[in-house]
């Protein structure tokens, strides 16, 4: 199939693209301190360079003294790592890219394997690390409070930094996602509840005050999973009602994109249908979607981060997906970690020339 579709324009608000192409935000730890270095604005400048129509950064944690359990994550807080961020955008725009930061909150997760601990505990939304299993701290309404703030702040600096766009990490048993989880999320105030509504607060008085911080006309993508890093097979909703019920109101609030995780883009998210997670909330929102899962290669990404390698894969069930209407944008991760230059060879037709994907491409940036 042709992959014209994948090369058109789009636009929404201020943020204009020359492609549907999004670089994934992958994790790479290479920001000493939390600062981003030269090398980490020359790794996302040939991602520019190759053309990627948006460039997702590596998530990058707000102003809370838990949100990360890796010393080597970017900050988006702090002069030292704001100034980082700054000749990052440099680079990118200067090579004709656009760019977001995800701004990020671990919340509960498991040490890192450096031993590195934070300096107070981690938070979350009920003290737990997985359903009955303890972590860290139970966040008081206070944490909460300085918590959204400081996700608005965050979003404010990027702004001002010239980012193109924001996105929430709100997938993947992160902080924003604990809550959603009725698993991690066994609040019995008004933050918790018996229902994907309820437990959406957190969520949507995040975003509210984003927008509120950003303005209406600057694009917020929330990045969304049903599968948890803690459970591969955890779902939030079963239905598409249920699934309504939790993105509809994360609309209402000010999300302009949803950016739809799953391992494999080309799974059903419901009987019935064979619409992905991206073409759903799409069809129940209204708003623009990514969606993102093992694209352009034969393997999903858990497996590769444990050791198995990935070759080129087909992309005509994407392009079929795409054509048809059932998202607008596609989020390439580990295809552009080994290759900067994915893009142009899709485009062009080289596909011979793509490179396979091997767990060796995440100890260096190419």
């Amino acid at each position: 199939m042709t992959t014209d579709s994948l090369f058109q324009p789009f636009a929404l608000k201020s943020l204009r693209l020359k492609n549907r192409i999004v670089m994934a935000p992958m994790t790479r730890s290479f920001s000493p301190g939390g600062v981003p270095t030269e090398g980490v604005a020359a790794y996302y400048r040939r991602r520019a360079a190759g053309d990627v129509g948006l460039i997702l950064t590596e998530g990058t944690v707000i102003g809370r003294p838990a949100s990360s359990n890796d010393p080597a994550i970017p900050r988006i807080h702090g002069d030292d790592a704001l100034a980082g961020w700054q000749g990052v955008v440099q680079h990118v725009h200067e090579a004709g890219g656009r760019i977001a930061p995800q701004i990020w909150h671990m919340g509960i997760v498991k040490p890192h394997a450096s031993g590195w601990l934070p300096p107070t505990p981690m938070e979350g939304p009920a003290g737990l690390v997985l359903p009955a299993q303890e972590g860290g701290a139970a966040m008081s309404e206070a944490d909460i409070q300085a918590t959204i703030a400081a996700f608005a702040q965050s979003a404010a600096d990027a702004k001002r930094l010239g980012f193109d766009a924001i996105e929430l990490h709100g997938a993947h048993g992160y902080l924003i996602d604990q809550f959603f989880w009725p698993g991690t999320n066994t609040r019995t105030d008004a933050w918790g509840g018996a229902t994907i509504a309820e437990r959406s607060r957190f969520a949507v008085e995040v975003v509210r005050a984003v927008r509120q911080a950003v303005g209406e006309d600057f694009v917020i993508i929330l990045r969304l999973s049903q599968w948890k890093q803690q459970d591969f097979a955890a779902r939030l909703a079963e239905t598409p009602a249920e699934m309504e019920a939790w993105l509809g109101p994360l609309a209402e609030a000010g999300v302009d994109i949803f950016h739809c995780s799953q391992r494999r883009f080309w799974e059903a998210e419901f009987e019935g249908s064979d619409l992905n997670f991206a073409g759903w909330a799409k069809k129940l929102t209204g708003r623009a979607t990514i969606t993102v899962g093992s694209v352009g290669l034969s393997g999903e990404f858990i497996a590769a981060f444990g050791g198995e390698s990935s070759s080129p894969a087909s992309l005509d069930e994407l392009l079929r997906r795409h054509a048809r209407g059932d998202f607008d944008l596609v989020a390439v991760g580990r295809a552009l970690i080994s290759d900067p230059e994915w893009v142009r060879k899709v485009r062009d037709g080289r596909t011979d020339e793509l490179r396979d994907f091997s767990r060796a491409a995440l100890a260096e940036l190419v």
